[in-house]
């Protein structure tokens, strides 16, 4: 089976990503200098050698380079039915409040820094410390502090038992607010 024909091979990212394109032309020519060119936001086109040992060598090269794509858009899947919650590591949430049948919700977050001696090899560290306290009684406001973990209070609420709708109801109320700094897809 040949593996390509011409000077060129050509690779497809599954779907269109321009910073990622741009790391991996970037990760590409560091490797093989001037060898790769972006041809769109899905493809890139890098110049191969003709003979097919040295194709096949090249190829492994390119294939073994290490690339950390650029961070997606922060997204909420909930799936309605069964009330799991899937989300990525950009979603962030604002302050906001929050009232919601008989649950009554508080999340606080500190922010903390963290720094060596002057003289210790040690490196400055963000660090945050939420606390999440969850109570079934009368109508209360729920406060969040920005700054607090969504998979926290999520996982917080699933633990008193919040059911599917209820979960869908209070993030959806957050993204109206402004509150929940992510897209929100219900399946």
């Amino acid at each position: 089976m040949a593996i390509g024909q011409g000077e060129y091979v050509y690779f497809d990212l599954n779907t269109t990503d321009f910073g990622t394109m741009q790391k991996m032309v970037e990760v590409i020519n560091k490797a093989v200098p001037g060898s790769a060119s972006a041809a769109d936001g899905r493809q890139v086109r890098v110049k191969a050698p003709v003979n097919p040992d040295e194709r096949v060598a090249f190829l492994g090269l390119i294939e073994g380079l290490e690339l950390k794509p650029t961070q997606m858009a922060a997204k909420i899947i909930v799936n309605g039915r069964t009330g799991s919650v899937v989300m990525n590591q950009s979603v962030t949430l604002d302050s906001c409040a929050v009232a919601h049948g008989n649950l009554s919700v508080t999340v606080t977050a500190d922010n903390a820094v963290s720094q060596p001696n002057p003289l210790a090899a040690g490196q400055t560290a963000a660090t945050t410390n939420a606390q999440i306290d969850i109570k079934q009684e009368s109508g209360k406001l729920l406060n969040v502090r920005g700054g607090a973990n969504l998979a926290d209070v999520v996982k917080a609420l699933n633990a008193i038992g919040t059911n599917p709708q209820d979960l869908i109801s209070i993030l959806q109320a957050m993204k109206s607010s402004g509150a929940l700094r992510a897209e929100l897809e219900i399946i």
